[in-house]
């Protein structure tokens, strides 16, 4: 495909397509993108849900770690 002299209007246009065809043939890419962003979402919620401000050194979070 030729992109010299393609409009802003006809590029979006095929990449919309091109998005619209991968999203329908591989549905699981779309769930697994949402599924991973939930994820994400809970994990960011969590930690500021703990955070209460007080810190920690990093000897004694290596030692519950490995001890």
């Amino acid at each position: 495909m030729e992109l010299q002299g393609i409009s802003k209007n006809e590029l979006r246009d095929v990449i919309k397509e091109a998005m619209i065809s991968v999203l329908a043939e591989r549905k699981d890419l779309l769930e697994e993108a949402v599924s991973e962003a939930i994820l994400d979402m809970k994990l960011g919620l969590a930690i500021e849900e703990g955070d209460t401000g007080e810190y920690v050194s990093e000897a004694e979070v290596l030692s519950k770690l490995t001890g």
